[in-house]
């Protein structure tokens, strides 16, 4: 978001109003609501858009809030919307794997152009695409090394684990006693898990939650839901939700975790908000002592997202540890410096009980009662060990806390700041209202329009249907004076 120059207007904005009761919807489920915003004005008009893609060229669904849709656009959208599901359901895939298990090596076929399990039937359809022959067992244990990535970074953003952290993670769980994970959108997490099912030592199960309808190809209804983690929507309808439903059911004493890994350029308020709906069915399973409890949870993000994280659960802390992905030029293991990997895990279990690889540098500081890593040091001024990044941070006596080593101190910004920068400093207030002392994400103003949400939308279908008896009554007025005025006439023609 770009700052305004001294005495200037900064530019508009979107603010996020959440998902709205009977929000129209779109193939990837219930639209969200939005409006515009610009500092210290009044609220712009509210509109509609595709939760799951923040750009227009993914899907381009609009619609302003007020905004009266006749039946025949309603139909179109309808029939656009089934147009863009899966040729195949979730049930007919389970079936045509079950087929394919069974032909010999030799006649297992995977059209890459199509991302699809062939059968034999169908190889004249596909005689045309590139594909892949002779898949064997293993291959499908690991749908995610045979399926391309979706790598937008706003909608799917398939970034996978490396081995390195999918191993850690999964050490880390069964460690820790988790019986029962819920993978949001972590295929590599739920696939090892899967691969590991067979072995007798281990009894660990887990349901992944995820955008990407390729991988029922491969797992089960009970094994796999096809999910939208920006709108909190089951496609599968409710026979999806109670299998969530009944997977977070606590049978046998078996602890359950959230492992989610996001897209890094999708909302945080709209992924808070699914996550908080999905620890509320966990709630709602009925367990002694759910009700003041969250659910445990691990989400896997940037580190520079912190302050947005601890918006919505301030009960979350930010481990050291350093997430790296396969097929990420950037995120990976071993590098230095600013080129480390910004990817930490956020959790509401107790910072301690982390415990991280020593092997790789990381190091228990019993101060702060918790794993950080080898660049990280304590300090005293702060009472904390406050690096972010991984390097060394030094602590600034004028600003009272630590920066980053290549910040220095701007006499005129009265801050700590990169050395080459523009001492233009803008306003600090709220984006949304301009006041000091709050954030846009907690502004009365914006919650007042949250809540407001619904019982403006029936005043204004209020004010239009009164809108449309007064044309109606003019109208029958209109038609009764010409109707008077036909009938003299005819009298004055006889």
């Amino acid at each position: 978001m770009a700052a305004a120059g001294p005495g200037g207007k900064r530019p508009a904005a979107l603010a996020l109003l959440g998902p709205a009761p009977g929000a129209p919807c779109c193939p990837h489920g219930p639209a969200l609501l939005f409006v515009k915003t610009s500092q210290g004005t009044e609220e712009g008009r509210r509109f509609y858009a595709c939760s799951a893609c923040r750009d227009r060229k993914d899907c381009n669904f609009f619609q302003w809030e007020d905004e009266k849709v006749s039946e025949m656009r309603l139909a179109a959208r309808e029939e656009y919307n089934r147009s863009h599901q899966p040729f195949f359901t979730h049930r007919q895939n389970v079936d045509r794997y079950k087929n394919f298990v069974l032909l010999p090596l030799s006649k297992r076929r995977f059209c890459q152009e199509c991302q699809q399990l062939l059968l034999p039937a169908e190889w004249e359809k596909h005689s045309n695409h590139q594909f892949l022959c002779d898949i064997t067992t293993a291959q499908l244990k690991s749908p995610s090394q045979l399926l391309y990535p979706l790598e937008n970074k706003k909608t799917n953003a398939q970034y996978l684990f490396a081995d390195r952290s999918c191993q850690f993670l999964l050490n880390l769980l069964t460690g820790l006693g988790f019986r029962r994970v819920l993978s949001v959108g972590t295929p590599r997490l739920h696939e090892m898990i899967q691969s590991k099912a067979s072995q007798e030592e281990f009894n660990v199960r887990s349901l992944l939650l995820d955008i990407d309808f390729r991988y029922s190809q491969f797992y089960t209804e009970d094994e796999f839901c096809h999910y939208n983690m920006f709108n909190h929507h089951f496609f599968g309808g409710e026979a999806a939700r109670e299998t969530c439903r009944k997977f977070l059911c606590e049978e046998n004493g078996e602890r359950i975790i959230m492992v989610t890994d996001p897209p890094f350029g999708g909302l945080v308020e709209a992924l808070a908000s699914s996550f908080k709906k999905l620890m509320a069915m966990w709630r709602e399973t009925e367990k002694e002592g759910h009700d003041n409890r969250e659910m445990p949870m691990f989400w896997i993000f940037p580190y520079f997202f912190e302050s947005r994280i601890l918006d919505f659960f301030p009960s979350f802390s930010m481990m050291d540890y350093q997430v790296d992905y396969d097929n990420h030029a950037l995120y990976k293991h071993g590098k230095t410096g600013r080129k480390q990997s910004p990817v930490r895990i956020f959790t509401n279990l107790t910072p301690s009980m982390i415990v991280l690889p020593e092997e790789e540098g990381y190091r228990f500081c019993t101060v702060c009662q918790r794993y950080v890593s080898s660049g990280n040091q304590h300090c005293e001024i702060c009472n904390s060990c406050t690096s972010k990044d991984g390097r060394q941070w030094k602590h600034c006596v004028l600003c009272n806390k630590c920066v980053k080593p290549s910040w220095f101190h701007c006499d005129n910004c009265k801050c700590c700041t990169l050395q080459k920068h523009s001492c233009e400093k803008s306003d600090s207030g709220c984006f949304i209202c301009g006041k000091a002392g709050h954030k846009r994400s907690a502004c009365p103003s914006l919650s007042h329009g949250r809540a407001a949400c619904q019982s403006d939308k029936k005043k204004g279908q209020k004010t239009r249907k009164r809108i449309k008896m007064l044309i109606c009554k003019r109208l029958a007025m209109k038609h009764a004076i010409f109707s008077k005025r036909k009938v003299k006439n005819k009298k004055k023609k006889t």
